[in-house]
């Protein structure tokens, strides 16, 4: 009798237990599955003659490729082709940079900062209570002509003249987006080493490997799916961006970016359906990158079981 009572109750409780996923589905559906078929019904629809608004075609049986054509054609071979390869050299530039500090840096609060952890993951965590326009505007006092930077590097001879930073420079747009993104890139990486067992590092001491064998042959190896995951959530936000040039480059042309692009023709011109269009080519291009660190990171699990 206690079987047969019981036996119904167990698809109840799989509802039940689905139903904590109903918020974030909806949640989901509502703020990026909506969104998507918004953008793309701008993309495919058509412009007000008069007002030079958006008129979303929301019937896919409606949807004008026109726009869209044009843009593919401008990507590949035309003018916003080289506005995408500057994209990609600036956020791979950034990505590179953020690994070269961010890692020392994860290392040390995650395995050696001890009693100091606590602090540093504080300090770490403080920029997001600062506006990043804020931030922005304060690099912009630094890298003036009588800013500090000018000043140090001047005061250390490894320049003779002040440099003028804001003037269209590619290397201030990489600065900005390595100090505007890197707590992105920290601490997902720090989470990873900071759960890297202990036992491990010290088989690898026992079995005669130094310092810098240990670290090479244990440590790297194994926060290599934290890195992948930190340069992820980094570039993401990065491809996007179209703060950090406005604001330390004046939006000078030779380092706009694509999320310029979109913000221009979104919000500046009469050509609505070229931005959504260069937000699916931008999404796409994105996806190819998910696609690949998704296929990776099956892999180094199946790798890791066997």
């Amino acid at each position: 009798m206690t079987a047969a009572v019981a036996a119904p109750q167990k698809p109840r409780r799989q509802y039940v237990w689905a139903a904590f996923a109903a918020p974030g589905v909806g949640w989901l559906i509502a703020f990026f599955v909506v969104s998507v078929y918004a953008v793309m019904a701008v993309a495919f629809g058509a412009v007000d003659p008069l007002l030079k608004t958006p008129i979303p075609a929301w019937n896919p049986l409606q949807w004008d490729t026109t726009a869209m054509g044009n843009v593919l054609d401008r990507v590949f071979g035309g003018d916003l082709g080289h506005v995408f390869i500057r994209t990609f050299s600036f956020v791979g530039a950034a990505l590179a940079g953020c690994i070269l500090i961010g890692y020392p840096v994860a290392y040390y609060v995650a395995r050696k900062a001890n009693r100091w952890r606590g602090l540093l993951l504080g300090l770490l965590v403080l920029p997001f209570w600062i506006s990043y326009l804020m931030r922005m505007l304060a690099w912009t006092n630094l890298l003036q002509l009588d800013g500090y930077v000018n000043r140090v590097l001047q005061f250390l001879h490894i320049q003779n003249d002040p440099r003028n930073w804001l003037d269209g420079d590619w290397s201030t747009v990489v600065i900005g987006l390595i100090y505007g993104y890197l707590p992105f890139f920290i601490l997902p990486l720090y989470s990873t080493l900071e759960r890297i067992d202990g036992r491990l590092i010290e088989a690898g001491r026992d079995l005669g490997a130094n310092a810098v064998h240990t670290f090479l042959r244990v440590t790297l190896p194994l926060s290599v799916p934290g890195m992948m995951a930190a340069s992820v959530i980094t570039i993401l936000p990065m491809f996007g961006d179209y703060y950090t040039n406005t604001y330390l480059t004046s939006g000078s042309p030779r380092t706009e970016m694509v999320g310029n692009q979109i913000e221009y023709y979104l919000r500046g011109s009469s050509q609505p359906q070229t931005g959504a269009s260069l937000v699916l080519v931008l999404m796409a291009f994105l996806f190819v990158l998910m696609v690949y660190y998704l296929v990776t990171t099956i892999r180094e699990q199946r790798r890791s079981e066997r």
